[in-house]
């Protein structure tokens, strides 16, 4: 598993790609995927927690499926790769569960003076994610349910044949603006039901694939406050 950690160059998230969730953040629907970044140094390993949650900061859930890219067919990675691609999902490696951790009251400022959000998604532990889910145990990732509940209160629960965009889009518009390299990380966007967290709760997650649970997807993670002297504290920007 540190492999996931180690072999990445960058997490490429894909955002608004549920339409309830747009809803609920009162958002406005994107015409084509728009993406942002994460660090790779904000993964969080299997059993590696808690998730730290920094002063001041109103942090939200929003669990997701990532998948990992393979091998490229050249060592020039995948580039303009066009959404019609019959060997698309061919370029994935594995998938796994993921927790896209928001600092929603940093990314509300950020949004509301026109600043770039990195911080609110950056943080260290910002990224729980499970152990590696094979290939072929998924054999499609457009009919997967997944969820996320707190102090075992479900959260988020939903089929992944709700995306707005699905993977070949995702892929294609992503590879057009950027490489895509072995290692690199894509979220595919997360579900209605994002909330918050505080320091205590519990957080667990799945994924079901033709009805079955997936056991490598599960995720269980511990919320812990940050009171290191010194460290990060919200303030207006």
């Amino acid at each position: 598993m540190a492999s996931i950690k180690a072999n990445c160059r960058k997490v490429v998230c894909i955002g608004r790609n549920y339409a309830d969730h747009i809803t609920e953040l009162s958002s406005a629907r994107p015409a084509q995927p728009f993406f942002f970044l994460k660090p790779p140094s904000s993964i969080l390993l299997p059993n590696k927690g808690p998730v730290i949650r920094p002063r001041g900061v109103t942090m939200h859930h929003e669990v997701e499926l990532g998948l990992v890219i393979g091998p490229t067919p050249d060592s020039n990675g995948l580039k303009n790769l066009q959404e019609s691609d019959s060997k698309m999902l061919s370029y994935i490696k594995s998938y796994f569960l993921s927790i896209d951790m928001t600092a929603r009251n940093v990314q509300d400022e950020a949004k509301k003076k026109g600043l770039p959000w990195s911080i609110a998604k950056g943080f260290d532990t910002f990224l729980p994610i499970s152990q590696e889910i094979p290939f072929d145990r998924i054999p499609n990732p457009h009919d997967v349910v997944i969820w996320l509940s707190v102090n075992d209160k479900m959260r988020q629960k939903d089929n992944s044949n709700l995306m707005l965009f699905n993977i070949h889009r995702m892929l294609s518009d992503i590879s057009k603006v950027m490489t895509l390299e072995e290692g690199d990380i894509i979220l595919t966007g997360t579900p209605k039901g994002v909330g918050p967290l505080v320091g205590g709760d519990i957080i667990k997650c799945g994924l079901e694939a033709d009805g079955r649970e997936v056991v490598e997807a599960k995720i269980e993670v511990e919320v812990v406050d940050d009171t290191t002297e010194g460290s990060y504290q919200f303030k207006e920007t």
